[in-house]
């Protein structure tokens, strides 16, 4: 069925609305358009679809009965709702006593809300909106389509947090996700256990110049071994982690940026990880980290549209060459050269190179964000172009022709059937069949079934950063009110950590490359995916029923390449740049260290040059200690037993080797 809301606005049949300020008194409703005149309605839903109430005073509320099996979509993403903010939850059962079915706040255009759900005739559903964001009136729109196949499942888990759940990912160097929420100068981070279980902990940063209103990225910008963040507001805030990872401290620069999409990506492969902000209404703007916690502000270079429209950047390797290029989904309105997407290519050294018409991929498509993966596993990155409206047409799929350009691949896809906008769209393999699915086009999964076409799964998830926050194996959504957990299958997988000791400690950057029998599987490591959200820094490759890996091989910002052989399926490794996995004990041919395992002096004999100092980290990454190597010796002493990374400065050469202290 055609969506009506696809028709012109003159053709709109609105019903001005009354009456519905309580759950007895819900107004019925069919499909069709709706003004709100505005939302003042006396009670609220009391089990609320985002956990509470806390915020919310008024709501309005429908009733809708569908005659036949069907999916439903609800949307406020129209065009007479430009610049609006709403929010809506969709529920089941009898007044006093709802359960929630679906909901949804920002993953239409803008602020707007959609959401696609499966509907049983003879039910009724109440469509609830809240004055959370704001009362003001606003148009809705009912779509009934063919129902919707449930291919993957979700349950929800309530953790306690402080504002959105806006990131999660290892914030204290143990290799799980936490779920991390931000409320002004205040971090709630909830540190997930090896048990399952999750420890709560509040950090005051110090007053906050930009909160992260537009998105928030991370990375460890300082290489200490734990991940910093950066909120991306009205400018740049960097949230540094302490050296022990147990507190936060906030820095800014005080350059003005109607930000959007932030990244962590180091930009001229020095170790170091640099800022790239999306700037709105100018151009673009990064950050050059020099080393030392120091971060210098640049403009221009990359993505030069004087008046901007720079919205969804995502640091993706799409030619192979083990180097991060630049995609920019633009959104304008019109032709605007402003409204135009971007690609740029990493030429290396910190020179980049508009590619922009001769890839194909310069589109005036209107797009919030776009999902990067090689969708029909052939070893090249591919990208869903996501629609926010459908202003300048709808989603788009492009195959990557593995020659630097890339051919539509639309047509027959199944994308067509994907009638929602989103601003977020993010890909990740969420039934762990071993290719990769789009979460986006209006709050639904498209199931990739293996031959670049795709099948819609509906979902009642709200958006937010992927991730394993239950550390099984699955791909998980930390949603805005918290996580919602994959039901999962039977099917297998394999996690990679990648931990930098040249490269920047993060591993951001790094292509990660599986070969099983059936076939090749290829995963960048990513600092923000979609529009606003930063998800985990793990690679996470779905199996299928295979349970034979033959390789993994990762290819470093430095240009290392590390192989790993037959690593086992169900499992998690974790792969030091230079050193291969936890599991192999390889050693350097071009240093000796011995004895080893030492208790209290370490010889280091180099076989390239003089040494002259050393550094010995922890397996998180973590910078231990930094000594001056004398007459061929240093003192591990201080050291705790255990197993550690020794890396050497050989007349500018770093080497690193596995040591154990006794």
């Amino acid at each position: 069925m055609k969506p009506i809301y696809l028709l012109t606005l003159f053709s709109f049949l609105f019903t001005k609305l009354i009456g519905q300020n309580t759950c007895s008194s819900a107004l019925s409703v069919t499909a069709g358009n709706y003004i709100v005149a505005m939302v003042d309605g006396t009670e609220l839903p009391v089990n609320s679809c985002y956990g509470s109430n806390v915020g919310v005073e008024t709501a309005e509320w429908y009733t809708y009965t569908p005659t036949q099996d069907a999916s439903l979509l609800v949307t406020t993403d129209l065009p007479i709702n430009v610049n609006g903010d709403t929010r809506l939850g969709v529920y089941t059962g009898s007044c006093g006593s709802l359960t929630c079915v679906a909901f949804d706040d920002d993953s239409g255009s803008g602020f707007l809300s959609t959401t696609s759900f499966n509907i049983d005739a003879g039910v009724v559903y109440y469509i609830v909106f809240d004055n959370f964001w704001n009362a003001n009136g606003f148009t809705f729109s009912l779509v009934e389509n063919d129902p919707i196949m449930n291919l993957v499942s979700f349950t929800p888990v309530n953790l306690a947090h402080q504002g959105y759940f806006m990131a999660a990912l290892d914030m204290n160097g143990d290799h799980l996700d936490d779920a991390i929420s931000v409320n002004g100068d205040y971090l709630n981070i909830n540190y997930q256990q090896s048990n399952g279980s999750f420890e709560n902990v509040v950090h005051y940063t110090g007053q906050v110049g930009y909160d992260p209103g537009w998105s928030i990225c991370a990375g460890d910008l300082d290489n200490n071994g734990y991940n910093d963040l950066v909120y991306a507001g009205g400018g740049a805030s960097f949230i540094w982690a302490n050296d022990e990872g147990t507190g936060y401290s906030e820095t800014n620069y005080g350059q003005y940026i109607f930000c959007q999409r932030s990244n962590c990506v180091d930009l001229n492969a020095d170790g170091n990880l640099d800022v790239f902000v999306c700037h709105d209404v100018a151009p673009n703007v990064y950050y050059m980290n020099d080393g030392n916690s120091n971060l210098d502000y640049n403009q221009g270079g990359l993505g030069d549209v004087i008046d901007g429209g720079n919205y969804g950047s995502v640091w993706i390797d799409y030619d192979n060459d083990c180097d991060m290029d630049l995609f920019i989904a633009k959104c304008r309105g019109g032709l605007s050269e402003a409204n135009i997407n971007q690609l740029h290519r990493n030429d290396g050294n910190g020179v980049f190179t508009d590619v922009s018409e001769e890839s194909g991929l310069a589109d005036n498509i209107q797009t919030w964000s776009s999902a990067w993966a090689d969708f029909d596993n052939d070893g090249d990155m591919d990208v869903f172009v996501g629609a926010s409206s459908d202003e300048n047409g709808s989603h788009k799929l492009m195959r990557n022709n593995g020659d630097g350009t890339f051919t539509d691949a639309t047509a027959g896809s199944g994308i067509e059937i994907a009638t929602g906008n989103s601003i977020e769209n993010e890909p990740g393999d969420f039934n762990n069949d071993g290719f990769v699915d789009v979460l986006g086009a209006g709050n639904v999964f498209l199931m990739n079934n293996g031959d670049m076409t795709f099948t819609m799964s509906s979902t009642n998830i709200a958006f937010g950063p992927t991730c394993d926050i239950n550390n099984d194996g699955f791909l998980d959504i930390l949603g805005t009110e918290g996580p919602q957990i994959n039901n999962g299958n039977d099917n297998n997988y394999i996690k990679v950590n990648t931990v930098g000791m040249q490269s920047n400690k993060s591993g951001i950057g790094a292509r990660v490359k599986l070969t099983s029998p059936e076939g090749i599987q290829i995963r960048d490591v990513r600092s923000g995916e979609g529009f606003r959200y930063c998800g985990t820094l793990n690679t996470h490759f779905g199996m299928g029923e295979g349970d034979i890996i033959e390789s993994i091989e990762i290819c470093w910002p430095s240009g290392i390449v590390d192989y790993i052989e037959n690593p086992q399926v169900n499992s998690t490794i974790t792969v030091y740049e230079g050193l291969g996995a936890l599991v192999d004990e390889t050693s350097s041919t071009q240093i000796a260290v011995f004895p080893n395992p030492a208790n209290d002096i370490l010889n280091i004999q180099s076989k390239v040059a003089a040494i002259k100092t050393a550094t010995v980290f922890d397996l998180s990454g973590k910078r231990i200690m930094e000594v001056h190597v004398r007459n061929g010796q240093i003192d591990i002493s201080g050291l705790a037993p255990g197993v550690y990374v020794l890396q050497v400065n050989a007349d500018g050469q770093m080497i690193q080797h596995k040591i154990t202290k006794k």
